[in-house]
């Protein structure tokens, strides 16, 4: 007989983590405030709006595991908080956004596991672990990235556009084409998809029953992943620019960013059928289990 009662989980338990979850919200309030308008204004932080699909998603391939988990409050959860408590307060007093923020996801994950239990928590964990993508990126840390992404885009997606036989010129992070000029940074600096595609790569990593070196070749292959689509998107949107208007080369780009989340999932899908064409073992669980 198995030591874990089976469907033991009543309302009760859904609801008191329901308003623990919401009173650790409440606490840092401000914070989530900040967090929210950041994701609305900011297009290279928009990723944070597809945190919470990814959360339900990666709870929902893992819902199998729910009766094997024990429903009992736990420690762990009082301790995440207090860890919590002190990122955000240092955040607040120091001016450290990411702190601030961090410190505030840090806070609702510990109240949900105060009630929950441990189990939870490590049977879940791949959920309360993507929950880290809802803290926007620092901007000193996205212009470190940036800067010789624009630089190295530029330059690969003018090689690529001239086998083709596309007369494209660079002007340091800027392509001339038709005599229209497409600055990287306006255009498509990648810092707007290369965060969203690596959330895509983790999603993917842990919704499909891979194997643990398999996931992580997919997790540390996931900046490239990114950079690769995004350089797909750029070559069509710099054609789009020299030879449309710029309303509609707007357009065209903004559009393109979505098809390239379907891209990444392609292409991440791609990965895998290679390796097991290779007779590479590449599955081992299933997803109620893995």
């Amino acid at each position: 007989m198995s030591k874990f009662k089976r469907f033991e989980w009543t309302w009760v338990h859904w609801a008191g983590a329901a308003l623990m979850v919401l009173l650790a919200i409440w606490v840092a309030l401000p914070a989530w405030k900040d967090l929210a308008q950041i994701a609305l204004k900011d297009e290279e932080a928009s990723h944070v709006l597809l945190v919470p699909i990814a959360v339900a998603w990666l709870i929902w391939v893992r819902r199998g595991r729910l009766r094997q988990c024990r429903a009992e409050p736990t420690l762990l959860g009082p301790a995440i908080i207090a860890i919590g408590w002190l990122m955000w307060s240092i955040g607040f007093w120091n001016n450290i956004q990411s702190f601030w923020h961090g410190g505030a996801v840090i806070m609702m994950i510990g109240a949900a596991i105060t009630v929950l239990g441990k189990d939870v928590f490590f049977r879940f964990l791949p959920a309360f672990v993507v929950m880290a993508f809802l803290v926007p990126v620092p901007g000193r840390f996205r212009q470190e990235i940036a800067l010789p992404l624009q630089s190295w885009t530029a330059q690969v997606t003018q090689g690529i556009l001239s086998l083709f036989g596309v007369p494209v010129e660079v002007q340091g992070i800027s392509l001339v084409l038709n005599g229209q000029q497409v600055n990287i940074a306006e255009a498509c600096n990648g810092m707007r998809m290369v965060f969203t595609l690596v959330l895509v790569s983790y999603i993917f990593a842990f919704i499909t029953p891979l194997r643990g070196y398999v996931r992580a070749i997919i997790l540390a292959a996931s900046p490239l992943t990114a950079i690769v689509c995004n350089v797909i998107r750029l070559i069509p949107t710099v054609w789009v620019f020299g030879h449309y208007s710029p309303q509609f080369a707007e357009e065209f780009h903004d559009v393109s960013g979505w098809v390239m989340l379907v891209v990444a999932f392609l292409l991440l899908m791609g990965i895998v059928k290679v390796m097991r064409w290779a007779m590479v073992p590449v599955q081992e669980y299933t997803l109620a289990s893995a």
